[in-house]
């Protein structure tokens, strides 16, 4: 079988994947009680509380849940993507790694109704796993401040945020005269947030305030839809480590950016979530689909699709 068939091939698997996961988890009950059992630690990006009032330095959660199905999330992650671009048809094997968090400096809540300060990093990089030494393709860097905030349902973050797309030395080695951009900008992003048990929405946008090349324009939107079914104990490892529990989830993320004339960018992810009772560290294995241009790096103008899988790691 040709290279082309197995990509084609890979993505009709993905599509069916994220299918059946996207059955399973709507036609889940309810998730997690909005009110946790007494004495038990809340993480309020997930579970909800309404009384104890808060003012702390260095909270290990947030008030905003971080967005799951965003490429550009700052996280923990490796993943496996079988790429086509759509402008040439042309194929190869990506891996994909990222590595951040948001970290929180200050916090003021009432049970989880409140807000924080912190400080977000992260590093996404790509590799074409199809090269003999697996060549570095393209490094984005992230930091910024975000500030959350959230009352009962209803959450939101707003952040400012630089971000420096560089790319790998093997990658131009094997490309004399490619034409490198400089890509670097600061954005300001504010994004609205309401979930109620199984279910979240959000919505939101970006706006440069300051870009290079200073050609580009600088709106950009942004929303999407998560799911959570139910959580129950783990069939796995359930009974070697006491608490453990797992959680189907799935999440669709939609940007459409002014530069490229409005055009809607998909990223669909599904998989399984596992947790332990008391604690914040979540870890999932997701499938993903993506179709859209390119989210990474100067390559923001080619058209490409996606599938793949990954693991996460979420602090």
């Amino acid at each position: 079988m040709s290279r082309a068939m197995r990509g084609v091939s890979n993505m009709r698997q993905g599509r069916w994947a994220v299918g059946i996961l996207a059955l399973a988890v709507a036609t889940a009950g309810p998730v997690l009680a909005e009110e946790p059992p007494a004495g038990q630690a809340v993480d309020c990006r997930y579970e909800y509380a309404t009384e104890g009032v808060t003012g702390a330095a260095f909270p290990t959660d947030d008030v905003f849940r971080p967005l799951m199905a965003d490429p550009k999330q700052p996280q923990f992650f490796a993943s496996y993507l079988a790429a086509r671009a759509r402008t040439d048809g042309t194929h190869a094997n990506i891996g994909s790694v990222g590595f951040g968090e948001n970290f929180g400096f200050y916090t003021r809540r009432e049970g989880c109704n409140g807000w924080q300060v912190g400080l977000l990093a992260g590093v996404f990089s790509q590799f074409d796993l199809s090269a003999p030494s697996s060549d570095l393709i393209n490094t984005d860097y992230v930091v910024g401040v975000p500030l959350s905030w959230r009352s009962g349902g209803w959450s939101t973050r707003v952040r400012l945020y630089h971000q420096s797309s560089h790319l790998g030395d093997e990658f131009l080695l094997g490309r004399p005269g490619f034409n490198r951009l400089n890509l670097s900008f600061e954005e300001l992003e504010a994004l609205v947030s309401y979930d109620y048990r199984w279910g979240r929405l959000y919505a939101g946008g970006g706006y440069l305030v300051h870009r290079e090349p200073a050609s580009l324009d600088r709106n950009r939107v942004q929303w999407g839809v998560e799911l959570r079914g139910p959580t129950i104990p783990s069939p796995i490892l359930g009974r070697a480590l006491a608490g453990f529990l797992v959680t189907p989830v799935l999440g669709a993320d939609f940007k459409s950016f002014e530069e490229l004339n409005w055009v809607i960018n998909a990223n669909v992810v599904g998989g399984i979530e596992w947790s332990r009772q008391g604690s914040s560290r979540r870890f999932r294995f997701l499938v993903n689909y993506y179709h859209g241009f390119n989210p990474y790096g100067q390559f923001f103008a080619q058209k490409v699709e996606t599938v793949g899988f990954g693991f996460y790691l979420q602090l």
